[in-house]
């Protein structure tokens, strides 16, 4: 029997995060450094946001270069209270909740403890291997 899959067969493991009190700049940054887009937000190893390049961009303005990322903290431009599933939540559920609500990145739990990040880019990823999987299964070529 055919199960839908999991979220956690899915997602990105071991993300990296940042603290809240950190300067915008830094995240950035990082970011840009370990070409990524979306950060959970921590306190005291407590997820408490998600913070995106966007969110970040769409807070400084057009002129990032400006003193204030070194000013301003992560908590200033984190979206708080992000969305969140456990780790065995039904990949089906979670890609529905995002089309509905246009979110573009999930934070995934297992007891309280960030484990994973699922972004539409790892949807996109699983699609490709999922069409992939059905055409070798019908015994299908490349042309429809």
């Amino acid at each position: 029997m055919i199960r839908i899959p999991r979220i956690k067969s899915v997602m990105t493991t071991f993300p990296f995060s940042v603290e809240a009190d950190a300067a915008v700049s830094e995240a950035l940054e990082f970011m840009r450094e370990h070409n990524i887009r979306h950060l959970p937000v921590t306190d005291d190893d407590k997820v408490v946001g998600l913070v995106s390049d966007r969110d970040i961009k769409l807070m400084l303005g057009p002129d990032i270069a400006d003193p204030a990322a070194d000013e301003l903290k992560v908590r200033d431009a984190m979206v708080p209270e992000p969305y969140a599933v456990e780790f065995d939540a039904r990949l089906d559920s979670v890609l529905a909740y995002m089309a509905r609500q246009h979110v573009r990145s999930v934070v995934v739990m297992r007891h309280g403890r960030l484990v994973g990040m699922f972004t539409t880019s790892d949807a996109c990823q699983a699609f490709a291997e999922f069409l992939r999987d059905q055409f070798r299964r019908s015994g299908g070529g490349d042309a429809a």
